[in-house]
């Protein structure tokens, strides 16, 4: 299997993150065209619904029909916002796709803009992707010089002004309310909802929030149609999808491939199980989702669907791959820990739930467990899950909910001959 570069710009470019390197492979004609034909925006939400593409940032929800969901005849301004917080651990796609071909990005977040009738954009990078985010400020400065974003563009009545956002490393300003809590300025942490950003966005006004490889999807998608991008992945799961491949593998690092693909052969692409060990366990879509047994990931196709059946789910893409080298407990731990650092302390079951799991955790491994730890980890992750304003107290439960499922026994084990010891 090869990869289909749809999102991530072709290998043979010297410099693809340049306007001159965009434009030789058709890049901004999608954006000119709609500008001087003035392309309804009906039409061009018809043509993302019959691609069939889906939020790449791990909720997966039809991105034609989240951009139809904007009163874009209501009056005032409104403001498309595109999440390149990127802070799931294991997810480090739309690091490469800003750092490597930030204008489709933009030409990207420009055709969502005119299509939900929103003059202004705003990119919030991670705090740490410094490189992204400088090549993010030189494509914009190239694509204003160039006439491509501003006011009065090509001599019509099409504006459009994009700037960029550093965040400051705070995990939950991925959640895309908190996310327009820090774009205000303000502590990031999330909104109640209802109302819904569409409605109640940034600064008071209705907004759209999408992830970076959402919408860098959508130039290539507008020159070549809705149904050569449905086609290139399966019914229901369309296009293609970036998968950040880290861990126990040869070759790690970002593939694209088509949705539907055998998990099999994503892991050969990255180079197959380190120095000839064995796959233990996967954890398919960032540390967020249910963990999988190399049994059950084997027999799965790289879709929402498959995943979601097989008990997981595609999330961010962020493939996390372990050999029969790794230690569950510890591994549990460490994911805790991450919950527990980054909870933003607003809901009770989260702020003092993940805390608790961690410790729990910690001191299994650390020969001072009980085996009536286990049913008190299932109990509290159990409690916490969908009690809390967004999805960071899901995170936090799912781990150890699938963790406990299917390797209770390394945490009975380890307690075990702790004991005996």
């Amino acid at each position: 299997m090869t990869e289909v570069r749809v999102c991530l710009p072709e290998s043979n470019l010297e410099e693809p993150w340049t306007l001159a390197a965009y434009e030789s492979t058709g890049g901004y004609q999608a954006w000119r065209k709609i500008i001087t034909e003035q392309t309804p925006p009906e039409d061009i939400i018809e043509n993302l619904k019959s691609s069939g593409l889906r939020g790449r940032g791990g909720a997966g929800f039809p991105t034609g029909l989240k951009l139809s969901f904007m009163p874009r005849n209501a009056p005032g301004q409104k403001y498309i916002v595109c999440n390149s917080d990127e802070s799931e651990p294991g997810t480090f796609k739309d690091r490469d796709i800003i750092r490597l071909n930030p204008h489709q990005l933009i030409e990207g977040m420009a055709i969502a803009g005119y299509t939900i009738g929103a003059t202004v954009g705003y990119n919030y990078i991670r705090g740490e992707y410094y490189e992204p985010w400088a090549r993010f400020e030189a494509a914009l400065t190239e694509a204003y010089e160039a006439g491509l974003l501003g006011h009065s563009l090509l001599n019509s009545d099409t504006s459009f002004d994009l700037y960029s956002q550093r965040g400051a490393g705070a995990y939950i300003c991925g959640e895309e309310t908190a996310l327009l809590e820090s774009l205000e300025g303000k502590k990031g942490q999330p909104r109640f909802k209802p109302p819904f950003p569409a409605q109640v966005g940034a600064f008071g006004r209705p907004t759209t929030i999408n992830n970076t490889e959402s919408l860098s999807s959508i130039p290539p998608i507008m020159r070549k149609g809705g149904k050569w991008f449905a086609d290139l992945g399966v019914e229901k799961s369309g296009g293609t999808k970036v998968f950040s491949v880290s861990g126990h593998v040869n070759k790690p690092g970002n593939y694209e491939v088509p949705l539907g693909l055998p998990f099999k052969e994503l892991l050969e692409l990255a180079g197959g199980i380190r120095n000839g060990h064995q796959l233990k366990a996967v954890i398919p879509g960032g540390s967020s989702v249910p963990v999988m047994p190399a049994a059950n990931i084997m027999a799965c196709t790289m879709d929402y669907d498959s995943l979601q059946q097989a008990g997981s789910a595609l999330g961010a893409g962020s493939v996390i791959i372990m050999d029969e080298t790794t230690c569950m407990v510890k591994m549990l731990e460490r994911i805790s820990y991450f919950y527990y650092a980054e909870s933003c302390g607003q809901c009770t079951p989260c702020r003092e739930g993940t805390g608790w799991l961690y410790r729990v955790i910690h001191r299994i491994r650390n020969g001072q467990g009980k085996l009536t730890d286990l049913d008190l980890l299932v109990d509290m992750a159990n409690r916490i899950e969908g009690r809390t304003i967004c999805a960071l107290g899901d995170a936090a439960a799912w781990p150890v909910q699938s963790f406990m499922k299917h390797y209770r026994h390394e945490f009975e084990a380890m307690i075990q001959s702790d004991k005996a010891a």
